[in-house]
């Protein structure tokens, strides 16, 4: 049975750079770097929505202004469009620069989740960066949702 692919694909930018200059503080120099950053989301097999009502598509997500060793998560409502069950999944592509997948990791509450026709469940994307990330002052990356075909 044919599935119904939906691909959703719009470049989110957010072009801020940013640099905090040290501060002293009690005799100790702290630093702090901000990382802006960008992103596609896209979703084959299903539908991907801001509201449970799955009226309103996600066509993109904007992380905001991300510190070294942090974490930002944003829920999306995936919805089934199609006439049989689906197995989610999430996958990552395009890095800009490549080396951001060094220190960027995406995540979410859905891997393997079995939804079936009609069926919306919430997704939770949690993007995290690495403590020691350097080198980069923005970045780009695509999220590709996909819901594949169950018996």
């Amino acid at each position: 049975m044919a599935m119904e692919r939906i691909t959703m694909g719009i470049v989110l930018a957010v072009a801020a750079t940013g640099l905090l200059a040290g501060v002293l503080v009690s005799g100790l120099l702290v630093a702090s770097r901000t990382v802006p950053n960008s992103g596609n989301v896209k979703a084959v097999g299903v539908g991907v929505y801001w509201n449970y009502a799955c009226t309103n598509e996600t066509a993109s997500i904007n992380w905001g202004s991300l510190d070294p060793n942090t974490t930002r998560s944003y829920t999306v409502y995936i919805k089934n469009n199609g006439t049989t069950p689906v197995t989610l999944s999430v996958t990552t592509s395009n890095w800009n620069p490549a080396s951001a997948s060094t220190y960027l990791a995406l995540n979410w509450n859905c891997t393997n989740y079995l939804l079936g026709n009609g069926g919306i469940v919430a997704g939770v994307l949690t993007l995290t960066v690495s403590p020691n990330i350097s080198g980069i002052a923005s970045f780009s990356f695509d999220i590709t949702i996909i819901g594949t075909e169950s018996p």
